[in-house]
């Protein structure tokens, strides 16, 4: 638990200072996330944004156990 503590604070505090950095990569705005915009309706489903944070995750996390 302490070690999972210890380094969610290291991953917020890296986000904090790379802020800026991480705003300038196109998270939201890849090639296959649906977005439909029609007359009173704006609907924004980041699906391949989605899949890419799921398996960068899945990745750290498995590194980390092994």
């Amino acid at each position: 638990m302490n070690r999972f503590l210890i380094l969610a604070g290291i991953v917020c505090l890296l986000a904090g200072l790379g802020w800026q950095w991480l705003l300038r990569f196109p998270f939201g705005r890849l090639p296959g996330d649906v977005h439909i915009v029609t007359d009173g309706l704006d609907f924004y489903f980041p699906i391949v944004t989605g899949i890419l944070v799921s398996a960068v995750v899945s990745v750290l996390l498995w590194i980390l156990k092994h």
